[in-house]
């Protein structure tokens, strides 16, 4: 514990010079100069405990987690960060925790040339709410917007998925670990690392893209209700964590297209940006892979091996569903 109020707690861990020409905390308001030609792009999320972290999740995670969730926001739309602002709601103030989370924020926004312009704190009546806003700036017409996907796209995601999906269920007891394979998967899960650099490289590539933080097939479903497509995606395609092998099929199959949490990017692009897409990964050091293409229709279809659909159970997370079984499904064409 430490003794002072709120504003000693803002001193302490969240007050740090901004660069100029910037108004960063201690204000009314923040201040930042936005470019000509460009739009203010801008994010927020809440994180809960006991609903978006574990209770005993490390602080220097956590505050990495609290930004990185947000940056990736700015990527799908292919944003460059400019700064943020948090909101805290503690049940009580313990500064050793609040370092170590400062920490974690502190340098992921260092790394992403996202500052803290300022936030608020308050007591929280039960568990701790961390929310976190992002402002970034994008050319317009660069945008990397829900509705511009194109009947004849590619659909394609970056990096693999379903290793935090998996490390969730592990973490919470549902998945034994006799081997100790599954612990390396934690990081997936607690220090996700936002697709910035790909976001901004995709601008005049793609089409639409999103950040799947829901599920693949639940999250690309929002492109398609806004883009008025339909997908055809190849299961098979569809990279899938190392750590996930020798898993049961059906635990896979949830976790690479219903899991959540991945943070990974979900785009569409024409046909004709193959190669340069595939430059830009191979620049990044980025994994692109090409799973499905956009079609006439609606809502998805997941394909097997052989062309045939696969019944697919969840499509991902939905906050206020009664359970993840409630995720609305998907629609064939």
């Amino acid at each position: 514990m430490a003794q002072g109020g709120e504003f000693d707690l803002i001193r302490r861990h969240f007050s740090r010079p901004v660069p100029a020409p910037f108004l960063g905390v201690g204000d009314d308001c923040a201040l930042l100069p936005i470019r000509e030609g460009h739009q203010l792009a801008v994010s927020t999320d809440m994180l809960l405990e006991g609903r978006h972290f574990l209770p005993q999740s490390d602080p220097v995670d956590l505050g990495h987690k609290a930004l990185a969730v947000n940056l990736s926001d700015l990527a799908a739309m292919g944003a460059r960060p400019l700064g943020c602002t948090l909101a805290l709601g503690l049940p009580y103030v313990d500064d050793t925790w609040l370092q170590g989370f400062a920490q974690g924020f502190h340098a992921l926004a260092d790394a992403a040339h996202c500052p803290l312009l300022g936030g608020d704190t308050t007591r929280s009546g039960q568990g701790m709410v961390l929310c976190v806003t992002v402002l970034g700036e994008v050319r317009p017409e660069l945008a990397l917007r829900r509705d511009a996907a194109r009947v004849g796209d590619d659909v394609w995601v970056s990096g693999a998925l379903g290793a935090a999906d998996i490390a969730l269920r592990w973490l919470q007891g549902q998945l034994p670990d006799p081997s100790g394979r599954l612990a390396p998967l934690r990081s997936a899960l607690e220090r996700p690392q936002p697709r910035l650099a790909l976001g901004q490289g995709l601008c005049g590539l793609a089409h639409a893209a999103i950040d799947i933080s829901d599920g693949l097939l639940q999250d690309l479903g929002h492109v398609l209700a806004a883009s008025g497509c339909a997908a055809r995606i190849w299961f098979d395609a569809i990279p899938v964590h190392p750590a996930l092998q020798g898993l049961a099929p059906d635990l896979v199959q949830h976790a690479v297209l219903a899991g959540g949490d991945a943070y990974e990017l979900c785009f569409t692009a024409p046909v004709g940006q193959r190669a340069h897409i595939e430059a830009l990964g191979q620049r990044l050091g980025v994994a692109l892979t090409r799973i499905g293409s956009l079609e006439p229709g609606a809502g998805w279809q997941v394909l097997d091996a052989d062309g045939r659909p696969m019944v697919v159970r969840q499509a991902g997370f939905d906050h206020f569903a009664a359970s993840e079984q409630d995720a609305p499904p998907g629609v064939a064409p």
